[in-house]
């Protein structure tokens, strides 16, 4: 008796099991993993290159201090016509 309800509760289990693992392969749900994951890798990226872009902003203002870039002295004199 005992041995006949393990085997019932195992095999339900197992019903079970097989359903939730069914359900995951179906194509809408696919495509939702699919775009939550793009998502979460686009927001990766976006954090990624917004970084490396804010890194790059502080090392090119600490180069240009360091080598006196901040004021921009032109000392060739362009002879450019206006087109008058």
């Amino acid at each position: 008796m005992i041995r006949r309800l393990f085997y019932m509760a195992l095999g339900a289990f197992g019903a079970v099991w097989v359903m939730r693992k069914l359900q995951a392969l179906h194509p809408n749900h696919l495509v939702r993993r699919a775009v939550h994951n793009a998502t979460g890798a686009l927001e990766q990226v976006r954090d990624l290159t917004g970084d490396a872009l804010e890194g790059a902003a502080r090392r090119e203002t600490e180069l240009r201090s360091r080598f006196g870039l901040d004021t921009v002295e032109n000392t060739y004199h362009y002879k450019v016509k206006d087109g008058r």
